[in-house]
């Protein structure tokens, strides 16, 4: 929770967190209260996070006794109804990604003097199980004191709870004492509730100690070998974690990209990662290792026992990795699938084994296929035979290519995220997937009984996690409800079978049957849209749209906020009586990545993307043909980017010459490395040894300090070693057209490593830039709404519009809407744009 208020005009008055958790099915309700204590109208804050695997179910605001509930409706009739709204901003960024684990939902309402507000969110999940527990994660910011503050849990399994553990990250040694724990053999309560004294920072400080995760970890009792069968109100559930498995080996290869972009810090941290994971290798297992840039290289020609001599030598060739050129996936793919096909055909593997490739990536594929083929030939080489698992590096990845890569073969695809703990996080995914238990797992339930049932054929089950089943009753004759759970184990088959009980929940859990309702239909149907949600990602074109569909039509009828749907709020009327709308909609994966991307290009439109904030900035620089600008110069770096603009080649019937970038001079000063890319060509130039490169061609050159990757009248990536990464589209105009020509659009996408003194037209936002936006207003245009902007210390009038970023569709590009800033970005560029203008296209001053 967070409130930008001054303090003593809004008071807030309460935070309470209320989570009850039944079968793993999570019910969450956060509710706040607070007063505007002023004699005039005041904006009060309500910002939460919520984990991003759950779904809001439910938002209300109640002011002055009027409650204003939120409706769940298609996100596209949302977006349609409302698009005034949403194109001019006012809508924007309800919920925005925050961190890892978590997405934040934030509204802000008006609220009258000597008047309160309470808003309540309300969100669901079911909990999954990772190595061998459960995690409720509950964030609290309230950012100042608060007169009520209390988290309560109360978690219920029939199974039995084995363990229940709290903790948070802002426990200090006076408030550990103030967690409450009562742990019952099938309940447990959790409670913790601070006074505004103990919340304090200091004696008589507004500060709060009360910032960060309040974390519950539990795991339930498992004797059964068939698993915990429920049956609650015409709906079962089934938990399928056997105890006491022997583990299945496992044949893995890793498939490490060390193109360019992995330099430095990553590449360390991938090499300490695949040492620590091939130490937990277990002797019965068989591994194998490729790299690959645009070349790939493999330790061995066939997988190798993982005894301890060949992992100690595996471990010194992983150390030996190094960065160097562009992103072969497709062939380094195929080499690894081939070489464990050819050594099952040679029976080289143990018959009872599981085969495994994972990946590990930083970048998009830019060397030879695209990603669609990509996908075609990995889905064709397995076959159906074995697992990908993929683990996107960074930002800059192409999230969507690899998640989907793995769903179609039957694994999983995990973000890393760039940071110290890099290491940790790869090694925490190996663990998850180190100890498969059975393969082909199918769970059977009579037909006659049962309709409607979730995803009851698995390929494989790992140690520590937990196969979930769900479905609807259509016989209530349960004396006839006999489950078989078939797999393929170690040593043999494995098949079980057992009689599904109803438990009755009154006699269980007596003084408290008012809070269970209709929670196993519930969980069923959040597990039925996940899985449908996953379904429209891949497969047959129809059997997508029918997924789509059918998960659009259960997002409504049980009203969660999906990817498919949106929660529209209708707020009070303002004092011009216009109510705006609030939308709230469910981020994908792709949204977390929220790196900035600066860029320029078309006529030339500069744009400044900022996911972080959901929002971008753009201006457009226009001046005479021929002219030089300045992009980018950090003299401390060595780097700098000079453009030359072309004109039309004749005035327009509108008399309105276009300008755009057709070619840009690239220097790394400290590296020796200049380059020249024109609409026609692309030269390099290091330490005295050129060489060029033609557009038509599809071609890489590597050096010690600079890659360049060519794809076929398409994109050219260039990376500087340890410091910035670009792309560079050229986009192909009809050669018989009258006017116009081709020309270059300019793309930063790695900035990290560059100084903080670091300017120019784009450099200059490398850094981050600070704004605010009010005062909306109708512009000359109905969809482009005008409004005020201060930045730098001065106050702008800008216009919401849109402008194309070209990077993921080079024909189309996609719509990016923004605020534009007028004049030649006057007020938002530093100087003027004359104090960029440059002599020639290797300036380096």
């Amino acid at each position: 929770f967070r409130r930008v208020i001054k303090k003593k005009m809004v008071e807030v008055l309460s935070v309470t967190v209320d989570c009850t958790v039944t079968n793993r099915f999570a019910h969450t309700v956060m509710t706040s209260v607070a007063l505007n204590k002023a004699n005039e109208s005041k904006e009060i804050f309500f910002d939460v996070e919520l984990p991003k695997s759950a779904f809001i179910t439910n938002f209300s605001m109640e002011i002055e006794g009027k409650v204003y509930v939120g409706e769940v409706k298609e996100k596209e009739k949302a977006k349609k109804q409302y698009e005034k709204a949403v194109s001019s901003g006012q809508t924007a960024g309800l919920v925005k990604a925050s961190g890892r684990k978590m997405e934040k939902f934030s509204v802000s309402v008006n609220i009258a003097a000597e008047s309160n507000v309470t808003f309540i969110l309300t969100y669901e999940e079911l909990l999954q199980r990772k190595l061998g527990q459960y995690e409720i994660l509950i964030r609290v910011k309230p950012k100042s004191v608060v007169e009520q503050f209390q988290i309560s849990t109360n978690i219920y399994e029939p199974q039995g709870l084995s363990h229940v553990d709290a903790h948070a990250t802002f426990l200090s040694n006076e408030l550990l004492p103030l967690v409450e724990k009562t742990v019952l053999d099938k309940k447990a309560h959790i409670s913790f509730s601070p006074t505004v004294e103990q919340q304090r920072t200091c004696p008589g400080c507004d500060g709060t100690l009360i910032d960060g995760d309040f974390v519950i970890k539990y795991d339930v009792n498992r004797q059964e070998k068939v698993g915990d069968i429920q049956i609650v109100n015409g709906y079962f559930v089934h938990f399928f974690a056997p105890p006491d498995l022997p583990r299945v080996p496992k044949n893995v290869v890793f498939v490490i990209d060390r193109s360019g972009s992995m330099m430095g810090t990553k590449m360390a941290q991938t090499r300490d990662a695949l040492v620590a994971i091939l130490e937990d290798l277990h002797e019965e297992d068989h591994f194998a290792l490729l790299q690959f840039d645009s070349d790939v290289l493999s330790w061995k020609e066939s997988l190798t026992k993982a005894t301890k001599q060949n992992v100690a030598e595996a471990k010194d060739y992983a150390r030996s990795i190094q960065d160097n050129g562009a992103t072969n996936i497709n062939q380094a793919m195929l080499d690894g699938i081939n070489m464990l096909k050819r050594d099952r055909q040679a029976n080289r593997l143990p018959e009872r084994s599981i085969d495994m490739v994972i990946l590990l990536t930083d970048g998009m594929p830019n060397f030879g296929k695209s990603f669609h083929t990509i996908q075609e030939n990995v889905r064709s080489a397995i076959g159906g035979n074995m697992s990908l698992f993929c683990l996107g590096f960074g930002n800059d990845v192409d999230y969507n290519f690899l998640d989907v890569m793995s769903k179609e073969n039957k694994g999983v695809a995990r973000r890393i995220f760039e940071a110290s703990d890099a290491t940790l996080q790869l090694q925490d995914f190996y663990e998850e997937v180190a100890s498969p238990l059975l393969l082909e797992v199918d769970l059977v339930y009579p037909d006659n009984a049962v309709d409607y049932v979730t995803t009851s054929h698995f390929p494989q089950l790992f140690n520590g996690s937990e196969i979930v089943v769900a479905g609807r009753l259509t016989d209530n004759d349960l004396d006839n409800f006999l489950v078989e759970v078939l797999g393929q184990g170690l040593e043999d088959n494995f098949k079980v079978q057992g009689q599904a009980g109803v438990v009755d929940w009154n006699v269980m859990y007596p003084d408290e049957t008012y809070i269970f309702g209709d929670f196993t239909e519930r969980l069923w149907a959040y597990l039925t849209i996940q899985q449908l949600l996953e379904k429209s990602k891949t497969g047959p074109a129809d059997e997508k749209a029918n997924a789509t569909a059918k998960a659009l039509e259960m997002s409504l009828q049980y009203s969660f906020v999906t990817p498919l749907t949106s929660m529209v709020v209708t707020k009070p009327e303002t004092e011009d009586g216009t109510d705006s709308p609030l939308i709230a909609d469910k981020l994908t994966e792709v949204q977390y990545a929220y790196s900035p991307v600066y860029l320029v290009d078309g006529d030339p439109h500069f744009i400044i993307e900022l996911p972080g904030r959901n929002d971008s900035l753009c201006f457009n620089i226009n001046n005479v043909p021929g002219t030089i600008f300045n992009l980018v110069r950090d003299p401390e770096a060595g780097v700098f980017v000079n453009g030359q603009i072309i004109g039309d080649k004749k005035i327009p019937p509108d008399g309105k010459i276009n300008t755009y970038f057709w070619r840009f001079g690239i220097v790394h000063r400290t590296l020796g490395v200049s380059l020249q890319v024109t609409t026609q060509y692309i030269s390099v130039s290091q330490d005295g040894k050129d060489a060029k490169l033609l557009w038509t061609d599809t071609a890489s050159l590597k050096g010690p300090n600079v890659d360049v990757v060519v794809t076929k009248d398409g994109s050219l990536t260039v990376m500087l070693k340890r410091s910035v990464k670009f792309v560079i589209l050229l986009h192909k105009v009809w050669k018989k057209h009258p006017y116009h020509r081709d020309y270059l659009g300019f793309y930063t996408l790695d900035t990290h490593l560059l100084s903080p003194s670091v300017h120019g037209l784009l450099g200059q936002f490398y850094h981050g830039i600070e704004y605010e936006v009010t005062d909306l207003r109708p512009g000359e245009s109905p969809e482009k709404p005008d409004a005020t902007m201060f930045a730098k210390g001065h106050q702008l009038n800008v216009t919401r519009g849109w402008q194309r970023d070209f990077r993921r569709d080079v024909k189309n590009g996609e719509n990016v809407p923004c605020w534009f800033i007028h004049n030649n970005g006057s007020g938002l560029i530093d100087g003027a744009a004359a104090d960029y203008v440059v002599s020639s296209l290797f300036t380096t001053v």
